[in-house]
Formats: structure tokens, sequence, C-alpha cells
């Protein structure tokens, strides 16, 4: 699917144990014939009413009864008779879906509309509409799933779901029940979209299987009334969460444990991140989750390790050295990680001694092999979370690493070498760490190259996260202090789950091939996380093994098990529901092209590595043409002069010009190495909604902030400006324009920018007084000011990192960064957004 010459991928293989990640095929291969498949049980009548099924207008058989009692009409009637010709759903009337609304994209001159993208809505009837998943925890590229691999191949689209299954919610139906009501052939958990028979038995929406209705799920808790098994909390909520009984533990649940490891070499001391790693800890211990149980320890490096016994009962911390790194061992098993709240005093005098203990230290060397080893050697009776702080290249014994990266070919448009690891020493202590519950996380606060794409694997393969704090210094770059901070703040506090595992179930006849994410794939579809956090994000890819032609819905569910920081072990399960469709149109129709982006972005790294940035750069360009041409070939029936796309995909060419604009895919831009390398990693782990704005910023202007159309938040007033394309020509001297990249805000603002703006917002009196380092809007008691810091905090509010803000000047030389992100104009090195179109039609008409 990621090359013209490709008729389609074969499913991969099941990825190996130690999740060699699956290359995207280029050469064509035959695409498997489904074979049909006798499974679906005759039709039933819904529920126990004795009512007949309603008839299904064009004619088609009526499908298995999904849900509840209610009869569900089906939504897509017929839609196989309908010729493609007429652009696909004509039967109730002869309105074309807006998805389908053919574009014409090179005289498009505004393709972006001005409010944001939303998941498009799948195409089921009411009740299910209701009953789905959120977008936000669970999505697929295609929202109508086509009904064989034929089709999909012809459609040349990805077809993959991109989950967040951790994510903070607000409202989340929490279930205390002795029997978790599952199937008994396929375990898939109960869920709104399985069909009752009659009040005793159910059956399964994934496998089809009968099974029979527990005594104890008789009985509705939320009403107390006996009787309606449909109405459970289980069977009305798509995303719901089970506390697990002891059948779902190998081991009774761990503590939360942290151990923080830190790098006090000359560089480390020198840049000055313990200062603020301590305040930060100091601030929030005790908002660190857990419960009475709760462990702590520390481990400092340089050339030998440093350990501190927090023993309750000393005076003071006392400090341990090893220097025999060749061959590490624990100097005290017992006294390394201590109870927080045993131990808080002690803990609280070594974090306010850490930032000077080492001011004079004179050594340079970094053995950040060994420490990591002794971390596990600390963690593995027990599990939990390693935090990582390091400043420099590994430079003594095992893991240690040399510079690899030559800065004169930063720009180069050909080959970017090292995108993969120097030493498999990293992944392979990760899978340590994986097999005996234990995540590394790592932060890199570096002032030069670092080898991030070795030091990478021991948070890739461990479900770690990975920060990075390129030219961090605590006063020489304020911006990266301060976000160092705030992302340490979100970090110790936020929600986190131990000991977990996720599974992906989907309905018969569809299969998984590729995951994507920070996790080690223990069998063909079970997902270990050592630790899972409400950040992380994953993609997995899917192919239609067998014909889903005797069912018109197909369903996906994920169920994470894992250890809450309060010692109980839950099970948190989302399940998705969509139609299947047996035209082309259909499927045009149901793309959800900022999935499609996401999971085409997830894959192109994993190409960069395997084969090359080359080759994943025209496998994205590809994707492009062969969607397109696909199009207008089936369905749209138009000119060759013109480059037609359905509504549904217009955006398509614009996202993937801006991923070939990114840091991660970019050349002939200078870009260091562990940049490019840093959002090859976050590409493959940020939720869908965070993944969009690092690829396609969105761009405001600000200094015109009306009323008008504002929404109401909490008593605030918020403005709603509209979203302008992401091109110089939207800029204007007279302007002031805030630019959201997910990460980080930047407020550009032009030379002749009005003076009542500049005094009212920024607080100064003229363009000419504004700093050049500015970092914060003032509170200034005016109407534009209010209305400006209303909007910023509503931006801020929707997403768990606070941003770091830069105010940048018209002409000076902080705009480059800024004018980076405007993907439509055109560089030295890369394509206008007309002229990528025009390359596009070219490439198809070739």
């Amino acid at each position: 699917m990621l090359s013209s010459s490709a008729s389609s991928p074969a499913p991969d293989p099941a990825p190996e144990p130690d999740h060699a990640p699956a290359p995207v095929p280029t050469a064509p291969q035959p695409s498997k014939v489904a074979k049909p498949f006798g499974y679906g049980y005759p039709t039933l009548q819904p529920g126990y009413q004795n009512a007949a099924a309603p008839p299904i207008s064009g004619g088609q058989p009526s499908n298995p009864v999904y849900s509840g009692f209610q009869q569900y009409g089906q939504q897509y009637p017929g839609m196989n008779q309908l010729s493609s010709s007429l652009g696909g759903l004509s039967l109730q009337s002869s309105v074309q879906p807006e998805s389908l609304r053919p574009v014409n994209l090179t005289q498009e001159r505004n393709i972006l509309p001005t409010t944001p993208v939303l998941a498009p809505v799948p195409n089921l009837n009411l009740d299910l509409k209701k009953l789905n998943c959120s977008p936000d925890s669970f999505r697929c590229t295609l929202t109508n799933i086509p009904q064989t691999q034929v089709l999909l191949n012809k459609a040349k689209l990805p077809l993959g779901l991109l989950l967040h299954p951790f994510r903070d919610l607000t409202q989340l139906p929490v279930i205390t029940s002795n029997t978790i009501v599952r199937c008994r052939s396929c375990r898939t958990y109960i869920n709104p979209f399985v069909s009752f028979i009659d009040q005793r038995r159910w059956k399964c929406n994934l496998c089809y299987r009968v099974n029979d209705v527990p005594e104890e799920f008789m009985y509705n808790p939320l009403t107390r009334s006996y009787g309606e098994p449909h109405k459970r909390p289980e069977v009305q909520n798509s995303t719901v969460e089970f506390i697990a009984s002891s059948d779902y533990m190998l081991r009774p649940p761990q503590p939360a444990v942290y151990l923080f490891v830190l790098d006090v070499s000359h560089n480390a001391v020198e840049a000055g991140y313990l200062t603020i790693l301590c305040q930060s800890l100091l601030e929030n211990l005790d908002k660190l989750p857990g419960d009475s149980r709760t462990r702590i320890g520390f481990v400092t490096f340089d050339s030998t390790i440093h350990f501190y016994n927090l023993q309750e009962g000393l005076s003071q911390p006392q400090m341990l050295i090893v220097s025999d790194i060749d061959d590490v061992f624990l100097p005290t098993p017992d006294s390394l990680l201590v109870n927080l709240h045993e131990s808080k005093e002690l803990i609280k005098d070594l974090l306010n001694a850490l930032p000077n203990m080492f001011t004079n230290t004179r050594e340079t060397h970094s053995a950040l092999g060994p420490a990591l080893q002794a971390a596990f050697k600390l963690m593995s009776p027990t599990g939990g979370r390693v935090s990582v702080f390091q400043t420099q290249l590994p430079s003594l014994g095992a893991g240690l690493l040399q510079s690899r990266e030559d800065p004169n070919q930063r720009s180069s448009t050909k080959v970017v070498q090292h995108l993969g690891p120097a030493t498999d020493f990293y992944k392979k202590l990760a899978l340590d760490c994986s097999g005996q519950q234990t995540a590394v996380d790592l932060f890199l606060l570096s002032s030069q190259y670092s080898d991030l794409s070795s030091l990478a694997c021991v948070s890739k393969y461990s479900a770690g996260c990975i920060y990075y704090y390129p030219s961090f210094h605590y006063t020489h770059n304020p911006s990266q202090a301060e976000k160092l901070q705030k992302e340490l703040k979100r970090y110790l506090t936020r929600k986190i789950g131990f000991e977990a595992v996720m599974r992906i179930r989907c309905t018969k006849g569809l299969s998984m091939h590729t995951f994507h994410g920070n996790f080690f794939v223990r069998s063909t579809d079970l997902l270990t996380l050592a630790n899972i956090n409400p950040d992380a994000g994953f993609a997995v890819q899917l192919s239609i093994e067998e014909s889903l032609t005797d069912t018109s819905l197909v369903c996906f569910q994920t169920a994470l098990l894992y250890t809450s920081s309060k010692g109980e072990r839950r099970i948190r399960v989302h399940t998705l529901c969509l139609p299947v469709v047996s035209s082309l149109a259909d499927v045009y129709a149901g793309v959800d092209v900022q999935a499609a982006i996401c999971l085409l972005a997830n894959m192109a790294v994993d190409r960069s590595i395997s084969s090359s940035l080359s080759d994943a750069r025209d496998a994205l360009v590809n994707a492009v043409v062969d969607s397109l041409s696909a199009y207008g070939s089936t369905v749209s029936n138009s000119q060759h002069s013109a480059l037609i796309a359905p509504s549904s995909l217009k955006l398509f060419p614009l996202y993937v010009l801006a991923l070939l604009k990114q840091k991660a895919f970019r050349t002939g831009t200078s870009t260091r190495l562990d940049d490019r390398v840093y959002a090859m990693c976050q590409i493959k782990c940020q939720p869908l909604v965070l993944l969009m704005k690092m690829i396609h910023p969105n761009l405001y202007r600000i200094d015109r902030l009306i009323d008008e159309g504002a929404i109401h938040v909490n008593d605030r007033v918020v403005p709603q400006p509209p979203l302008q394309k992401l091109s110089a020509e939207k800029l204007t001297r007279e302007g002031a324009f805030l630019m959201d990249c997910g990460s980080v805000f930047y407020i550009w603002v032009g030379k002749n920018c009005d003076n009542n703006f500049i005094e009212d917002v920024l607080g100064y009196p003229d363009f000419a007084s504004i700093p050049q380092k500015m970092t914060h809007l003032p509170e200034l008691d005016t109407l534009s000011s209010e209305r400006a810091r209303s909007f910023i905090t509503w931006l801020r509010d929707s997403r768990p990192l606070s941003p770091v803000l830069h105010v940048v000047k018209d002409e000076s030389p902080a705009k480059t960064e800024f004018f980076q992100h405007l993907i439509e104009d055109r560089t030295e090195a890369a394509f206008s957004y007309y002229e990528f179109l025009l390359h596009i039609q070219q490439q198809i008409c070739k």
C-alpha cells in the first residue's frame, strides 16, 4: 500500500517476540484471495419479543441483530447493487454524501477548513452511534470497512487502528462484579454490540458464539432490577473499567516503585538540570501516584555509581560508591529503595543536597550502561518505573557509544545514516527490564550529539517514554528549562498503570499484523507494557483475511489489564463498531484522513530505519498518487487533466507534504540527527490529536479577536478565530498570529502591528521595544489581553502538556523556526503545496 507498484501488501507474519518493525513491502505481491466461510448464525429474532424483523429496503437479506433488543435497520441498504458511477449512496435519495463530493485540488485555493477537522462519524444507525467508542480513544483509518482484501487493495488506502487506551477520562463507568462476562470462545468482554437471543443467552459480536448469561448478570445494580441483562452498564457503555479478581493476577499487585537514575558528570552539573528536577520532586513528592506502600530510590553516576541509603532511622542520607563498573553489585540490597512515607525526611534532605553535591566535579565520563544495570538489579524484585536523566554520550563501561554524526551531512538530500541503534545493549537491557515489569523513561538533556537512536531503545522496548531537551541549559536557555519544569510536573503526577498487558481483538475475518508504539510484543497479539501512562498512543495495521460478506458490522475491542498505583488490578475495555461496505465509493466515503496520515507516519518511520529515509519519502508520495489515481479511475470518472479527490481525502496531499517537511522525514534542511530521531520516536508513541498538531500545526490570527462565535467555558468567554492556512501569504505585517504546534506555541508579531495590540496584550509601547526572548504574556486588565489569554489558556487546557510560548518578532533570527512550519510555501529544498499537487498529477498521468 505504501508503494505505487504494490498491488497490496499481504499480511505480515506475526512480529517476532523482539518486535522487529515489519518492513513495508515494495515488490508486488499476489493479494490473498479471501475464501468464503460459513460462520454466522441464522438470522435471529431481535431480543425476545417474537416480532418479525423489519423488512430492509434494497432487498438485502436481513443481518444478525446487534445489541440489546432494539430492531436496528441497516444504515447501508443494498449498497452492492449500486454502480459506482452513481457515486455511491443514492438509494433513499439521490443526494451524494458530503464526503464523496469531488474536489478539484489544483483549483481549490483554500483547501484547509476554517474550523478544526473532526473525526468522521461512522455511518451507523442512531442507537449504535450513541453507543460507539469515542474517537479520542479509538479510531480506524476507514470508518467503512471493505468487505474483502481485494476491495481494500483497489482503494489503495491504509487500514489500521489508532489507540489512546489509557487517556485521562472525566467519566468512566467502573464495574465491580464477581463475574466479568466474557465469550467462552474468543474471550471478548461483553459490550454494547453483542446481541441477546433471549434473556439467558447472548451472541458474541466478534466470533458469533452463543454464550449463557450468568445468573449474577441478570441483576442490574444501577436500576436494582432483575431480568434485564441488556441494561447493565457493560452493555450500555463502549468504554468501561472492571475491577479484576485474583484470576487476573500472576502475583499480588505490586506497589508503586520509582527509581531516579541521575547523570552527575561535569556536563550535567554545568547544564543545571538537577536544581529543576530536585525542586520539582520536592514540590510533588506527596502527589506521586501510590499508596502507603510506595517506594522510591536514587542512583547517581559519572565514572562510578553512587547509591543512597535512605533507611528510616539514619540521621542523614548515606552515599555508597561502587567504582567497579564492569561488575556492578548492590552495596546493600534492602535500604536503597525505601518506603516514601517512612523515609520522607531523609528523601527531602537528599533532594535539597543533591544540586550542590557535585558542584566542583572534574568527572567528565558517563557510565550510563552500568548505572542502568544497577537499576535493573534494584528494580527486579518488584518492577516499577526507572527515570533516567542523561546529558551526554555514554563513554564508559557496557553500552558505551561513539559519536556517529557528521555535522556536514545535516542538510544532505541524499542518504541519512545512523537512524538505527549502534549497539543492541540498550534493547537487550530493555527486554530484561520488561520481563521484570520495569519500564525505563529517558530524559535526554544534551548540548551535543548523544546518539538518541541507540539510547531510545531502552525506553522503546520497555514501554517507557522519551523526553528530549536539545541545548538544555538552566540559565542560557530559559525556555527549555521552563519546558522541563512543566513536563516534570505532569510526568510526576499523572496516572500510571503498572505490570500491564494489552490485547486487541477484532471480528472474525480481520487480522492484525504490525503494532506501533513503545512496548514488547509477547505473543502475536499481546503487548507487554511494564508501565502504561495516559499520554501514550499506539497504532496497529490490519488486513482482511476472510471475506466479510456474512456480516454488516465489524467490531474491535482493546482490553488493557493493569495494576493501579493504589494496588488494584483493573481492566479498561474499549469497543468500536463500524459498518461493512461492498462498493469502492463507500470505502472512500468513510476515510478518516487524520487517522490514515498518522498510521502512514508510523509505517514511514519503520521504513526509514529498515530501508532508508528516501524509500520512506517515496512511499509517502506513492500513498497519495496511488489512492487518488485509484479513485480517479474507478469512482470519479474525471478527465485526466484535473486532479480530483473525494472530499474525505481532500487534505491527504496537504498532510503528506506536511509529513515530508517534518523533522523526521525532511531532507535538504539542516536537521541534527538526534532531533530527527526524536521526531521519529514521537511519531511512534504520540496519540493522534498531539501527533496531528506536530505534523500540521494550527495557525490563528489573534490581533483582532472578537466575541462573535465565541464559546463559554467555566465563566470564561473563549474567542474562536478561524484557522489560517500555513503560508506566508496569510501573514500580514499589520497583524499578530498564533501557531499551535502541540508542544510549543509561537506568536509572530508583524512589524507594522497595531500598537494598541502590542500595548494591550504584550505590555510594551511599540514593536521596537518587544524583547527578543519573550516567553510569557503579562496579565493586563484590558479586553484584548483577556481575550488572547483566554484563547491560549483554552488551547493549553485541551492537552496534557503545557506548551512553551515564544513571541517571535518579524525579522528576528528566531523567525526561521516559525517559518519552517509554513508548509504550504516553497523552500530551497522542498515543493510548495501547489507544486506538490502538480508533481502528484504528473505521477498519476505517467
